[in-house]
Parts: C-alpha cells; sequence; structure tokens
C-alpha cells in the first residue's frame, strides 16, 4: 500500500501552493486598490456622483479609472466583482490548518510541555478562537462606528495581543504563531464575506430598482478594506514564521508577534501617505527599524526546548516501544544532535535548527516523522550528508516508522 504520509505532503502541498497563489491575487488586489483610492485626482469633467480619476499606464497601454464614491446613475453592463481571491484564500489556508495541524495535531499543534491537551480538545480550541475572532472584531467594529477609527485600531491591537499570549499558552509555539496569522486573516476574509460583499449586493440592488443607493454602505466596506490593509502584512510574517525558531521558540514569542503588528501598521502608513499625495513620512521607517531590533534582541532569549523527561503521548509512546527504536536513537544521535542540541557543538550553529532537539530517546520519539521525513524518505538531512549518514540507516528509520503503525 503506498505510504499515506507520501499522499498527505503531497495534497498538502498542493493546497499550500493554492493558497500562495490566492494570497498573491488577494494582496496584490488589495494594495492596488487602496493605493488607487488614495491617488484619485479631481477633474473637471468628471460625471455625476464621480470622487476622482486617475490615469495609469502598464503593459503598453493607457488606463482612464474613475471611482464612484457611491455609485453611478446606471448600473454598468459589465460588473467586475473581487471576492474569491479572499474567499480562495481563506478556504485553502483552512484545508491546509487541517491537513497539518489537526491531521498532525500530536506532532505539530500540542506541546505537553505548554499544556497537556487531547486531539479534540486542541482543535476545538483552534475552531472556537477562529470563531471569537471575527466576533470580537465585528463588535469593537459597531461599537466604534462613530469613533475615531485610530480607537477601533487601538481596540483590536489589546485583542491581538491578549490572542498571542493566549495561543502562546495553549499550543505550541510554532502552531501558536501561524495561529496568530489564521485568527487575523479570518477576521480580514470575514470583512469581505460578511460586510463588504453584502453591502456592494444592496448598492447594485438599488441601482438595478431605480433608487438612489445609502451612502453609508460604502464607508462601511471602505472602513473594513482599509482594516484589512493594515493586518496584511503581520499575517503575511506569522504565516512564514514557522520556518523560524527565533520567531516562535522563544520565552518572549507573544511580545514579538504584538511587536509585529505595529511594523507592518508602520510600514502600511508609510505607503498610504505616500499614495495619497501627502508626503513620505520617513519617521515610519525608524519606527519599523527599532520596532525590529527589539524583535531581534528578544529573539535572543532562552528558546524553549522540549523537556527530555516530559512526558510522552500516545502515538510517542507507541513509536518508543516499536521494534528497531533503539537503533534509530543510535543512528540519530550519531548523525544529527550534534545539531540538534539544547547546545550545538557543531561549528556556526547556535540553536537548533527549526527548534529540533534530538539528544534523548524522548526527543527522537517526539520528532518521529519529522526524522522519517527528512532523514528516511529523503536524503534531505543531514544537509549535503555532512555526517555521512549511510543508506542502512535511512533503511532502519524507514522500517521502524513503519512499523509503529501511527501514521497508517
Amino acid at each position: 500500500m503506498y505510504d499515506w504520509i507520501v499522499i498527505w505532503d503531497w495534497v498538502a502541498v498542493a493546497v499550500r501552493w493554492l493558497h500562495v497563489v490566492t494570497a498573491m491575487a488577494w494582496i496584490g488586489s488589495s494594495f492596488y486598490f487602496v493605493a488607487l483610492d488614495l491617488g484619485l485626482k479631481k477633474a473637471p469633467d468628471l460625471p455625476p456622483g464621480a470622487h476622482g480619476e486617475e490615469w495609469q499606464v502598464h503593459g503598453g497601454g493607457f488606463y482612464h479609472i474613475r471611482k464612484f464614491l457611491v455609485a453611478p446613475e446606471t448600473m454598468p453592463e459589465h460588473l467586475v466583482w473581487f471576492k474569491w481571491e479572499s474567499y480562495t484564500t481563506w478556504l485553502s489556508g483552512f484545508a491546509l490548518l487541517t491537513l497539518v495541524y489537526y491531521q498532525g495535531a500530536q506532532f505539530f499543534l500540542i506541546d505537553p510541555e505548554v499544556m497537556d491537551l487531547s486531539v479534540l480538545q486542541a482543535v476545538a480550541i483552534s475552531l472556537g478562537s477562529l470563531a471569537f475572532g471575527w466576533l470580537v472584531y465585528n463588535q469593537i467594529c459597531k461599537t466604534f462606528v462613530q469613533a475615531n477609527q485610530t480607537a477601533v485600531m487601538v481596540a483590536l491591537f489589546v485583542v491581538l495581543v491578549g490572542m498571542a499570549w493566549f495561543y502562546t499558552h495553549v499550543f505550541s509555539g510554532r502552531a501558536a504563531m501561524l495561529h496568530l496569522g489564521a485568527f487575523t486573516a479570518s477576521i480580514m476574509s470575514g470583512n469581505v464575506f460578511f460586510i463588504i460583499m453584502p453591502n456592494q449586493r444592496i448598492v447594485v440592488a438599488d441601482l438595478v430598482a431605480g433608487r438612489v443607493p445609502d451612502a453609508k454602505y460604502g464607508k462601511i466596506a471602505k472602513q473594513r478594506s482599509t482594516h484589512n490593509n493594515y493586518l496584511t502584512l503581520p499575517v503575511v510574517f506569522l504565516m512564514l514564521s514557522n520556518h523560524y525558531p527565533l520567531i516562535f521558540a522563544t520565552e518572549y514569542n507573544w511580545i514579538i508577534a504584538s511587536l509585529v503588528f505595529l511594523m507592518g501598521v508602520s510600514i502600511r502608513h508609510w505607503f498610504n501617505t505616500r499614495h495619497a499625495g501627502k508626503g513620505s513620512p520617513a519617521w515610519t521607517w525608524a519606527v519599523t527599524a527599532v520596532l525590529f531590533l527589539i524583535v531581534a534582541w528578544l529573539s535572543t532569549a532562552p528558546m524553549r526546548h522540549p523537556d527530555p523527561e516530559a512526558k510522552l503521548t500516545r502515538p510517542e509512546v507507541i513509536l518508543a516501544a516499536a521494534p528497531g527504536f533503539d537503533d534509530v536513537v543510535s543512528i540519530v544521535q550519531g548523525r544529527c544532535s550534534m545539531c540538534h542540541a539544547r547546545e550545538p557543538v557543531q561549528d556556526g550553529i547556535h540553536y537548533a535548527p527549526k527548534g529540533v532537539v534530538l539528544e534523548t530517546p524522548t526527543d527522537v520519539a517526539r520528532n518521529a516523522r519529522r526524522i522519517y521525513e527528512q532523514a528516511g524518505l529523503t536524503h534531505a538531512m543531514p544537509p549535503a550528508n555532512l555526517s555521512f549518514m549511510e543508506p542502512a540507516e535511512r533503511a532502519a528509520i524507514v522500517a521502524w516508522f513503519r512499523a509503529t503503525g501511527v501514521e497508517s
């Protein structure tokens, strides 16, 4: 029977590819329309209801773009809607969350050192937190609807800091950062699905019926679109963070995540101010640089490594009891642990790569799937085979893991 891990990994590759491509499309269109909106100019020949226009050149041609603040007088024959970029990004992201973190909860989502959860408990917390994010954010927007929008962003930032702390005290560091990104991205997609698109449909329905659309629907949609614009860069950072233990495996990972949101706001403020023709506030880059240096400094705090005597989960117990485990432990200790250690001895290695420690039998059982994929199925590890792992040793790793039946 074909190896199910290989099948799942290729499914995950396809879904991840889709997720990245659709995210690029969504982010690109979002950034473009915000920049376009901020750069609109008044002109003497604008038709009734038009707010501004802009001439652009791209791909060998000129584009003449006009924006109607509420709606044109009559319904256009052809109207392009921007929604599936957002929907597909969220759906593919949730599918990836299911494939990697829910299906592999014991390996990627749950860290017994942080909180000893069952798979069902961890998945329930994950799903509940995503729904909670939208409900709280939407209530904040409704509560501060008449207030300065800065108050909305401050209130949202407080929620995000609280969720950063919460996630890092419930899930593994890697899962915590990714969930904070998913939490924020769910708010962004919720804005499109629950607010922006319904409001645009109301305006279109009014045009078709010959009624004058209410301007409030456009204003509300613009508010949510602006929020999405400022949240995009932190989400991208958080989605990439699981590749860097200096972000997710440190004592102050929740503070790092919180500061990343501030960096995202400062960077977008520079671009938005520039696109609006209101100058080039260089101070935003100085603020971003200072915040980044603080983040880098915080990342040097002691990294979180699994306790070698920590309680094993049921799958890890099965892995440790399988035939060949002792041999695999010896192989890993001899070929991998010089780098993958709590205090690496390999020159130039200061932290265990990817935060993976492989010093004890417990470490090997806890990271069984990574070992199987990286050093058994493939030759990704050791890098360039620097420690000269033999084909027979790789075969022993494969035979041991498959004998457990954990992933069958």
